[in-house]
Order: C-alpha cells, then sequence, then structure tokens
C-alpha cells in the first residue's frame, strides 16, 4: 500500500514543538550548538548532465545509510483546480511501477530492512529509505524506479477514496482546520493558501491525465536533489544515479514567489461539537533564506516553547489555558509568526489579553539567561536529529529544495552564536505585534 504522510505543514502546528525544533534545525542547517566538529564527516556534491543534484554527508563511521529524492514541488505550486495533486502522486508513487508491484515494492523493501517512506508539504515532497549501509544500491534502485510510476487509472480511483478518507480524518481535528482556514484568509490569492490535502472537491475531480501532466512539468531532474548520508561510497552513489535517473528529462518547473499581502482582522471559524476554545494570532515573519529567523526563532522559544516559557508560566502552569505556545514558520521567502492558545471558553478573552500583552513587550523582558536556555533546547533537537544518518540526509535534501547553500557545521555554530542581546531586541523592534489576524473558533 501506499504510505500516506502527515504534510509539514500541519505537523509545524500546536502541539509539536519538538517537530518545530527539528524543522527549524533541517531548514536553518542544523546543529545549532557548540557541538564539535570531526574530520571523519564531509561533504560532497555533484550533478549530472541531466540537472539531477547529488549530495552527500559522508561518515566512515556509520553502520547506516539515508538516502532520498527531494523534489521542489509541493501544494504551492499546485494550479488552484488541482490542490491536493501534489500528496495524492506521493500516494501513487508506491502503487507500483511498469516492472514492479505495489506489493513488490513493500516486500522489496522489508526484505531490506528500511524505514522508508515519504511526505508532502506545501513546498517540497520527499522519498526516503534509511537501510543497512551495504544495501544502500538496492535502496537507490527501487526509490529511482518507484518515482517513476505507472499511474495505472485502477489504482487512482481507488487511492481517491484513501485520500478523502484521510482528509474526513483531518477535519475532525479542530487545530488543523483552525490553521486551514486561517492560512486561506492569511495568504488570500497566494499560492500559499493551497491545503496540501487538497478539498473533497478537488480530489474528487482529479483525474489521472492531470496527475500526469503535473509529473512530467515538476518531477523533472533539474528540480531534484538525491539526498544522502552515512557509510557512503559517494563515486559509486553518482554512478549508481546516473544509471536509474540519467535520463530523467530536464525542465523549467519554476515557483511563484509572489508577495503575499497581508491584511489583519478576525475570523471565526466553524468548529462544531468543540467545547474548547482555539485561537491563533498570526503576523509575517521571515522566509527560511533571512538570517532573522535565528533570533526570532530563539525568541519565540523563550515566549511560546511548550515549557518553561513567558506563555507556559502565565497560562498553562496557572491552569488559564491547555495549551499556550508561539513560534515561526518559514517559508520560501515569507513565513509567518504564529501563537497557538487552547483554552475554556470562560477564559478565552483573559488568555487572549495575556498573550498580546507578553507579545507587546517581549523586547522588554527577554534577556541573555533567556536566549542561553533557548539555544540549548535548539542544540538537544540539533543532536538528536544529526545522531541518525536520516537526519542528516533530511538536512541536506530539505536545505537544497529551499536554494540553501551548504554550511558547515563551524559556519552554522557562529550564527547561532553571534545572536546575542542587542541583535533579537534589534529584529523584535522590526516585528511588532500590534498588528495581527486573529483566527478562532469552538467553544463560546
Amino acid at each position: 500500500m501506499s504510505r500516506p504522510s502527515i504534510p509539514l505543514g500541519s505537523l509545524i502546528g500546536p502541539g509539536t514543538g519538538f517537530f518545530r525544533l527539528i524543522t527549524f534545525w533541517i531548514q536553518a542547517g542544523g546543529y545549532p550548538s557548540r557541538m564539535t566538529t570531526t574530520d571523519a564527516v564531509q561533504f560532497r556534491q555533484a550533478v549530472l548532465p541531466n540537472g539531477l543534484t547529488i549530495q552527500a554527508e559522508i561518515v566512515p563511521s556509520a553502520l547506516t545509510a539515508a538516502t532520498g529524492f527531494f523534489f521542489r514541488t509541493g501544494a504551492r505550486d499546485e494550479d488552484p483546480a488541482l490542490m491536493g495533486v501534489s500528496h495524492f502522486l506521493e500516494h501513487m508513487m508506491f502503487k507500483g511501477t511498469e516492472t514492479r508491484t505495489a506489493e513488490d515494492v513493500n516486500r522489496q523493501f522489508d526484505d531490506l530492512g528500511a524505514n522508508h517512506n515519504a511526505f508532502t508539504s506545501a513546498e517540497q515532497t520527499a522519498y526516503y529509505a534509511h537501510v543497512p549501509y551495504d544495501s544502500i544500491d538496492t535502496a537507490l534502485e527501487i526509490l529511482s524506479d518507484i518515482l517513476r510510476p505507472a499511474l495505472r487509472p485502477e489504482d487512482f480511483e481507488e487511492e481517491k477514496g484513501v485520500i478523502l478518507e484521510e482528509i474526513a480524518m483531518y477535519a475532525d481535528q479542530p487545530f488543523w482546520v483552525l490553521y486551514e482556514e486561517g492560512l486561506e484568509r492569511y495568504y488570500g490569492d497566494h499560492p500559499l493558501a493551497h491545503r496540501v490535502l487538497g478539498t473533497r472537491e478537488t480530489v474528487s475531480a482529479l483525474t489521472p491525465e492531470q496527475m500526469r501532466r503535473y509529473f512530467d512539468r515538476r518531477y523533472s531532474a533539474d528540480n531534484t536533489v538525491l539526498a544522502a548520508s552515512g557509510r557512503i561510497d559517494f563515486d559509486r552513489l553518482v554512478e549508481q544515479a546516473e544509471r536509474w535517473c540519467g535520463a530523467w528529462p530536464k525542465g523549467e518547473p519554476g515557483r511563484d514567489h509572489g508577495s503575499p499581502v497581508f491584511e489583519p482582522g478576525e475570523i471565526e471559524v466553524d468548529l462544531p461539537d468543540t467545547h474548547q476554545r482555539y485561537i491563533m494570532l498570526m503576523r509575517p515573519g521571515v522566509g527560511v533564506e533571512n538570517d532573522d529567523k535565528y533570533p526570532l526563532t530563539q525568541a519565540l522559544r523563550i515566549l511560546g516553547d511548550q515549557e518553561g516559557s513567558t506563555f507556559f508560566w502565565s497560562l498553562v502552569e496557572t491552569g488559564l489555558a491547555e495549551e499556550a505556545t508561539m513560534h515561526l514558520d518559514t517559508r520560501d521567502r515569507c513565513g509567518e509568526l504564529i501563537a497557538t492558545i487552547v483554552c475554556p471558553p470562560d477564559k478565552a478573552e483573559e488568555v487572549e489579553d495575556i498573550v498580546r500583552r507578553e507579545m507587546g513587550r517581549i523586547h522588554e523582558t527577554i534577556n541573555e539567561d533567556g536566549l542561553l536556555r533557548s539555544r540549548a533546547k535548539i542544540a538537544t533537537a540539533a543532536m538528536l536529529a544529526s545522531e541518525q544518518p536520516l537526519g542528516r540526509m533530511t538536512r541536506l535534501g530539505s536545505r537544497w529544495t529551499y536554494g540553501l547553500p551548504y554550511r558547515t557545521l563551524d559556519e552554522e555554530i557562529a550564527l547561532i552564536d553571534a545572536v546575542d542581546h542587542d541583535r533579537v531586541v534589534e529584529c523584535l523592534g522590526r516585528f511588532p505585534f500590534d498588528e495581527l489576524l486573529a483566527v478562532r473558533g469552538g467553544g463560546k
């Protein structure tokens, strides 16, 4: 069977503080801590004649290896009428090829003992496998084969039902509904307003021919990176990539980078049968390529981390709110600062007043001690993610899809350590919280 993914956008929402740490690490370049470099880790890169990029962090002491294909395509790259096609196509990749059935794909991955899966977000789609190092050639061959899928009509209709069930499942999650409708209001006509899963209407109307045309346009070799990490023979990796992917066509898929127009205001989202009050407060942030993400992320962790933050002590620990967090959601050339709150309806007004008050005076309350603790939390997530080749490989692939250059560990540490109190305060001064989009729903 296909392995349904959880879109990245949903994982950046409330209740996923650890994943937000990992996401920041992936997008920022990783290792934001005083970890020491090791000469044993080596970065290599090559580009095939058809434009396919190959990147690897080679760790000779590793017992495993991870590899994956990352495509610079997601929900924001879809036509509105085809909303959800990227995620749908991800499912179809596991339904078989001209030489493999869906059962063959799963069985052969299982024979390798592989940790294999895929994910789709608003801006990238990835397919990967983590295996014992001596199985990397076979894993690469399977991955490269499934990425030229058969797209059989009977499989298409069967999987369409799976997607519609997935949409229905997420529709039962209050914060998911709030988040999707909030982004639609926030981004308006900009393609980042597109829903990763699509809608019942767009998915139901989608045809195999439309999916094939989307595939041909977006899954070109020059819109793809093959990332790898672990005990890798890089020259052999390039040789195998040329063998299995050298005939992939080039293209000019492009991306709409039009600037979204932010309009503050208030909207009420219908969340039937929900007794708690759900609130999101949003304002423009920065894109993943902007180094202001470093001071902003550290400041918002002090303000709205799930534990030990200003929101935690003033709202969660006091029993006023079940959850109160804030984070930076970075995207390709734009982003959002988002506060997320869950509380009893009779406390909602008081809780939101406290949140707005603390947001408004963060530049006055933040201190160096808090920044040190914030860096330590980011460092912990970085170390956890970097301990396995899968984490390193994901970092490489994600950075490439955002057009970010490779950075060494020492370079990344220097950027993180350069964030002092004065820079945080100066940065916060350019992002005041006086005009917000408030998205609310649930019990009243």
